[in-house]
């Protein structure tokens, strides 16, 4: 690696540090939840809170999809030194999503009921699982709210108050998980209220901290709250990966009542699983996005040189780190399992979940480098439909190698999604590399 390669790779692994840090207190808060309430109201109630992570999930998703394009719009503005539209941004879709995603949070309440029948959620977890439910969905619109900031933030290169959002977030709710359900038993009920102030803390703290630290970021004074061509080019970016994310959660969905149909062990042993892959998988996709903000604001400052040295660093890095997520997670996963007050038979399910999935890791890591070069040029819509496609082939593989892996197909099933992920990721990005005169309308 030469020494442009080697200085990028640093800005890289320095621009994602904390946002991998914040994504790993994030999950932990979230852990909290499942941990505390395992070990203190037993299985049922972890299966319980469980069995709604597809169903929050859907809400997650949709904000995660828009963040994905804002981050973009965010990072090419700055980059392109044309700073004095931030501000127009950042209160049109401060406003925008946090009462699109309360309007939205109100009907999922409604309907939560209707909802976990249609996941066929078991019968001894179903009135604790809609409990959870109907109170954690308080907390999206703060949700919507933070990841708007937290994107504007890492646009103009601020990647540190994310964490330090999220670390406030964090102690917030492992303080009320502890009192709520430990001290006062509240069970269910009382993890998902902790979850809800939790979040509603991180987004107060994150915008506070953007208009006390950074100028651009701070709500213009005079005009309308909304701007209409930063919607539009929100919009132009957002709504692609949103649409997948959204088509995403529903095949989760489908998945989830996949998952249901093996019973209560292994809906406790997957769901717990894949609360430890998902920050297990931190380092892999916050490098991805950090991938996907670098490149942006290359793009914006019409720098093609320095895009695909991003490009180069970050999938030498993304595959250095996946080895070693594979080589931590194998011999260590089933303990997680256990530590969460799951029983014998799901972490036996949990142990041989986690040898099959973390095997391809690499795959993953690959993909997601790819992708957030692809996604940080504007090829939004591309990476999108690709998305959607990979879920499609994930679904139908899941039932098709039912009858040679049972509740094991699920994790065969993701892995196959993501070697192809790979192929048409990286074949996009080879493609777009070569066509360095279309970078500008890209």
């Amino acid at each position: 690696m030469n020494g442009d390669l080697r200085k990028t790779a640093r800005e890289l692994a320095d621009f994602s540090l904390p946002l991998i840090l914040s994504g790993v207190l994030q999950q932990l808060y979230n852990w909290a939840d499942a941990f505390i309430v395992g070990n203190v109201e037993g299985e049922a109630a972890l299966a319980a809170v469980g069995a709604t992570a597809t169903a929050v999930g859907f809400f997650v998703y949709l904000i995660a999809g828009f963040s994905v394009g804002l981050s973009v719009m965010f990072a090419q503005t700055y980059g392109s030194g044309e700073t004095d539209k931030l501000p127009r941004q950042l209160s049109t879709f401060s406003v925008v999503l946090f009462a699109v995603f309360s309007a939205l949070a109100a009907l999922g309440m409604a309907a939560a009921p209707a909802l976990l029948r249609l996941l066929h959620t078991t019968e001894d977890t179903f009135a604790m699982a809609e409990e959870y439910l109907v109170i954690v969905l308080a907390g999206v619109p703060f949700l919507a709210l933070y990841n708007v900031y937290s994107a504007a933030l890492r646009g103009v290169g601020d990647s540190r108050a994310p964490f330090c959002a999220v670390l406030v977030s964090s102690a917030v709710n492992v303080a009320l998980d502890l009192l709520f359900v430990a001290v006062f038993r509240w069970s269910v009920a009382g993890a998902a209220a902790a979850t809800v102030a939790s979040q509603a803390a991180m987004a107060v703290f994150l915008v506070f901290y953007g208009a006390r630290r950074h100028p651009a970021l701070r709500f213009a004074r005079g005009g309308p709250l909304i701007d209409r061509a930063a919607l539009a080019e929100g919009c132009r970016l957002g709504v692609p990966p949103t649409v997948q994310f959204s088509v995403t959660s529903v095949g989760n969905l489908v998945l989830q009542n996949f998952m249901n149909g093996f019973g209560t062990p292994t809906v406790a042993a997957i769901t717990t699983a894949y609360r430890i892959d998902t920050i297990i998988l931190l380092p892999v996709i916050n490098l991805g996005s950090a991938i996907s903000t670098l490149v942006a604001q290359a793009r914006g400052a019409r720098d093609t040189e320095r895009a695909g040295r991003i490009l180069t660093a970050g999938a030498a890095l993304m595959a250095a780190v996946s080895v070693m997520l594979t080589l931590l997670v194998i011999p260590t996963g089933s303990r997680l399992i256990a530590a969460f007050g799951a029983g014998g038979e799901a972490v036996a399910i949990g142990r041989d979940f986690f040898l099959r999935i973390a095997s391809f890791y690499w795959a993953f890591g690959l993909a997601t480098a790819f992708r957030g070069f692809i996604e940080g040029l504007g090829d939004v819509l591309w990476s999108s439909a690709a998305g959607v496609g990979t879920l499609a082939f994930r679904i139908a593989a899941s039932y098709a190698l039912l009858p040679l892996f049972g509740n094991m197909s699920i994790a065969f099933a993701e892995a196959f999604q993501w070697l192809l992920q790979l192929a048409l990721y990286a074949s996009r990005a080879v493609y777009k590399k070569k066509s360095q005169d279309n970078y500008g309308k890209a």
